[in-house]
């Protein structure tokens, strides 16, 4: 009975079944397998599966699978597109998406086939290489989105998109399009969505815009456009999203503008515009950005009351009177920095603010003192005051503000004491309260922030001790103490300080404490200015990353130590203290000159006597200790043992000459380090066919790396090994062991770009080099930012994480980092996952997340190292801080320039002034203000 009942039942599902899964039309399953054999793609492939519409990007009509819908082929890594036209022989398509591949042409045929299919509604070719001018859509009848965003098209746009009836999505962002706007964007106008961005558009915004009366979206950012914004865009009663930001547009904004009731963002940051309308913003309004504009006079109250406004941000232009007395109760970040307000900060403005998050009022004339009303926003995890005339004391009620991350109140006329509870701000990373008029002590209290990475509390009147709980702050990376009145012993210092140990202008005195020997990554030390008494100790000449030392003013005396080249020591001001070139002094008395002729002979006889025991000791036991220093060494060069090795390139010179064994016994020695970066280890491995590769360490016991799943790891470094970018490190192989994974690569000779611009290898690079490699990383860059259908992002984007096979061709490295370390795992140390301190964004001190915008602020450093051979943190301060305050003044640009090349000519003076434009928008210090990288390649490649 049972297993009639069986067989009843498959009868049922074997005849049902054809029903269900339906069978695709014999045309258009002879197509898919023609392109399948076209194209080779494994996921393509008509012996595993027999059904296209269960392949990869396929899409049928279910529940009868009889046509196709769409196809996507999205990141398939295709380069010849000559197959496309089969394709539209399928008449049931509605959508194809090509993007995110290598196309450089799309042919004739595909138009005019495709173009015949009334059904498709979708048609995108983003991320592609495709060059030329923009194709003439001469049917396309039913056509509603086209996106060509992401590719190299040039030309004028002029009728090509005419007859394109149905279109309600247009993106061409991200090209190279000269000559006007386009304003004949299909016949029936339901245009909704217009995305122009990141071209170079010239001249005015056509009228004929604001005609499209369904537009929702309109993108114009990143051109060159001039001119006012049209008073037709106050009747797109539709729109919600206007961004015009980075053009050259002036004027003021039209009345009406921010008074359309779908309005939810309008950003026109980084233009000319002067003024601002006088009507209440829409009730709608998220995000209003209008920094970086000229905009003068006072800011209205009801341009603040917006009911869901969320940000605003008019920081850099040129606004008067005081700050607003009330304002939006939705409010999440409100920038007012850069200004010229004035007047008390009211008390009364953030009180019901219980939203805000981010609080920037610095740089300004404000008077008065802090509110203590600040206090009361629960939520406030940024506040910057800096660069007022804010007087008064600290209120207590700051620290009710738990959730604070980032407080800025440097340059300002503060004066009392730092309130004793300070830690109970123990979410702080940044603290700044320099340049005060503060008084009493360091609060031991401090030591409870424990995530604090930048602690400045320079020229204050400080006094007493260093807390000796000072060492608990962990994850410290500078601390600045200097211009105070402390003194005492110093205590043990956070053994992570990185930037810089500024303890100069104080009362210390005795010798140079040992609790400074263990600061191996600090960069800068500042110890002027005191009263420290003795000798220069030898420790400090073995501070491995020491590249400043600062001892002028002081008691010390004897001869200084050996330091490394590249570090510089200032001595001045210790008259006893001499170099090591120097002669010392002639002692005046005779007597004394016995004594240490006395002193000296007795001691050289009782080393004498010390060398001979030493030796005959050694002597006696050598023949017992042979053994075990073999085994020792045969320990700890024992190659690491060899799980699993795989290639990844298809280059049969590199499959030939890359040998794992000899790989292995290559990093079993220290002897072949040739570079250390925050993640890795590179070794040189030589193999036996003579050439050489970079083998690359990944710690497998460090819990950041993702590691722990070998096929998920396995995956990201095979995806990338298909990359293609001449400017890319791109992994040639990987070999995984017990403890450790090992990535090999091209071996590139140059060393690093900062062993040439500041390290061991320093050479003179001139201005032709230092550009090629400014376009070398920027095109490698926005390959990565744009390659794929998720852009590769650098967690530690440096001049030590670039190298050189020529002086002229540099390759961009690390680029496996982002896929393979979990920042969920970190130790919370901020570089530990967002890589090398002076490349660090700003905002990353409070997002802590890893982003495109973040990667354009570290190229930015890179590109003012090549114009300014400076470090990225050179004499203690961030190398973009220091260009960012020095190019407020135009005629002051020269000086940040490196002399040795600027004054070579006037030509390539004119280009480093170029470059710096580009660097100083690159290091902007909103994320929202920085270029996106294919533009900022396209600026680069502009500058010649």
């Amino acid at each position: 009975m049972k297993s009639s009942i069986y067989g009843i039942s498959f009868f049922f599902l074997f005849c049902i079944f054809p029903l269900v899964s339906g069978q695709l039309a014999s045309n258009q399953s002879n197509t898919m397998i023609t392109v399948s054999h076209q194209l080779a793609n494994s996921s393509w492939n008509v012996e595993k599966e027999h059904n296209p519409c269960l392949w990869e990007g396929v899409t049928c009509n279910a529940p009868h699978n009889d046509s196709i819908l769409s196809l996507s082929l999205s990141g398939f890594g295709l380069s010849n597109s000559s197959f496309l036209p089969l394709l539209c022989q399928i008449n049931s398509l509605q959508s194809l998406d090509f993007s995110s591949n290598l196309f450089n042409s799309i042919p004739v045929e595909f138009f005019n086939t495709c173009g015949e299919i009334d059904g498709l509604k979708s048609l995108n070719f983003s991320k592609n290489k495709l060059v030329g001018s923009l194709p003439t859509f001469q049917k396309f009848a039913g056509l509603e989105s086209l996106d060509l965003s992401f590719n190299a098209l040039n030309g004028s746009i002029d009728s090509q998109l005419n007859g394109l009836s149905a279109l309600k999505s247009l993106n061409l962002s991200c090209n190279n399009f000269t000559g006007s706007v386009p304003s004949r964007l299909g016949k029936s106008r339901v245009l909704e969505q217009l995305e122009l961005s990141m071209n170079r558009f010239t001249g005015e915004i056509a009228s004929e815009i604001g005609e499209h009366g369904n537009l929702i979206k309109i993108d114009l950012s990143e051109n060159h456009l001039n001119g006012f914004i049209p008073e037709s865009f106050v009747n797109l009663t539709k729109l919600e999203t206007l961004i015009l930001s980075s053009n050259q547009l002036h004027g003021e904004i039209p009345a009406g503008l921010l008074g359309i009731t779908t309005l939810q963002r309008f950003s026109a940051n980084q233009n000319n515009f002067v003024g601002l309308p006088s009507i209440t913003t829409s009730m709608s309004l998220k995000i209003l950005d209008l920094s970086y504009n000229k905009i003068a006079g006072r800011i209205l109250t009801q341009l603040l009351l917006g009911s869901n406004l969320q940000t605003v941000d008019l920081s850099y232009n040129m606004l008067t009177g005081p700050v607003p007395v009330n304002i939006s109760s939705s409010l999440v970040r409100l920038r007012l920095g850069s200004n010229n307000l004035s007047g008390q900060i009211p008390s009364t403005s953030f009180v019901s603010s219980p939203n805000l998050t981010y609080l920037e009022l610095d740089n300004n004339s404000l008077t008065g003192s802090i509110p203590p009303q600040i206090g009361s926003n629960p939520k406030l995890a940024l506040l910057n005051l800096a660069q007022n005339k804010l007087n008064g004391t600290l209120p207590d009620e700051l620290l009710n503000l738990t959730q604070l991350e980032v407080l800025k109140l440097q340059l300002n006329k503060l004066s009392g004491e730092i309130p004793n509870q300070i830690g109970r701000l123990n979410m702080l990373s940044v603290l700044n309260i320099s340049w005060n008029s503060l008084n009493g002590i360091i609060p031991p209290s401090i030591s409870n922030c424990g995530k604090l990475i930048n602690l400045n509390l320079q020229n204050n009147g400080l006094t007493g001790l260093i807390p000796d709980a000072i060492g608990n702050l962990k994850f410290l990376l500078e601390l600045r103490l200097g211009e105070n009145k402390l003194h005492g012993r110093i205590p043990d210092m956070p053994q992570k300080l990185q930037i810089s140990l500024n303890l100069s202008f104080n009362n210390f005195d005795g010798p140079i404490p040992k609790t400074l020997s263990e600061l191996n990554d600090l960069e800068v030390l500042d110890l002027s200015n005191n009263s420290f008494s003795g000798e220069v100790p030898d420790f400090l000449g073995t501070l491995s990353s020491l590249s400043q030392l600062v001892l002028s003013n002081n008691q010390l005396y004897g001869v200084l130590p050996q330091f490394k080249r590249n570090v510089s020591v200032y001595i001045d001001g210790n008259p006893q203290l001499h170099r090591p070139q120097d002669h010392p002094p002639v002692l005046s008395k005779k007597g004394k000159s016995v004594g240490v002729t006395i002193v000296i002979t007795f001691a050289a006889a009782v080393l004498a006597v010390v060398v001979v025991a030493i030796v005959f000791l050694l002597i006696s036991r050598r023949l017992s200790k042979v053994n075990e220093e073999q085994l020792q060494s045969l320990e700890v060069f024992s190659p690491p043992r060899v799980i699993q090795g795989n290639m990844l390139t298809a280059n049969g010179v590199h499959r030939s000459n890359i040998d794992f064994t000899k790989a292995m016994e290559a990093v079993a020695s220290p002897a072949n380090i040739v570079l250390k970066t925050r993640f890795s280890t590179y070794y040189k491995a030589m193999m036996p066919s003579g050439a050489s590769y970079y083998v690359k360490k990944l710690n497998w016991s460090d819990k950041i790396f993702q590691l722990g799943s070998p096929d998920k790891f396995e995956q990201e470094i095979e995806a990338l090994g298909k990359l293609s970018n001449s400017n890319i490190m791109i992994p040639l192989a990987y070999v995984l062991t017990v403890d450790s994974a090992y990535l090999f690569y091209e071996f590139s000779p140059k060393g690093t770009l900062y062993d040439i611009l500041h390290g061991s290898l320093k050479s003179s690079l001139d201005w032709a080099s230092r550009y090629s490699i400014a376009v070398g990383v920027a095109q490698g860059l926005a390959f990565l930012h744009g390659c794929t259908s998720s852009p590769i992002l650098l967690i530690d984007l440096s001049s030590r994480s670039i190298v050189l096979k020529s002086l002229k061709e540099p390759q961009v490295g690390d680029i496996e980092l982002c896929k393979v370390i979990d920042p969920s795992k970190s130790n919370g140390s901020l570089s530990t996952v967002a890589g090398s301190v002076g490349y660090i964004p700003p905002e990353y001190a409070y997002t802590m997340r890893v982003t495109m915008a973040g990667n354009v602020y570290s190229f930015g450093v890179v590109l003012l190292e090549l114009l300014t051979g400076k470090a990225a943190v050179s004499e203690g301060t961030e190398l973009a801080k220091w260009v960012l305050s020095n190019s407020v003044r135009p005629n002051k640009l020269d000086h940040i320039l490196d002399f040795s090349i600027s004054r070579t000519s006037l030509v390539v003076r004119n280009q480093m002034l170029a470059v710096l434009k580009v660097a100083l928008a690159c290091v902007s210090v909103t994320p929202e203000s920085r270029p996106k990288m294919k533009s900022v390649l396209r600026m680069v490649l502009n500058v010649r």
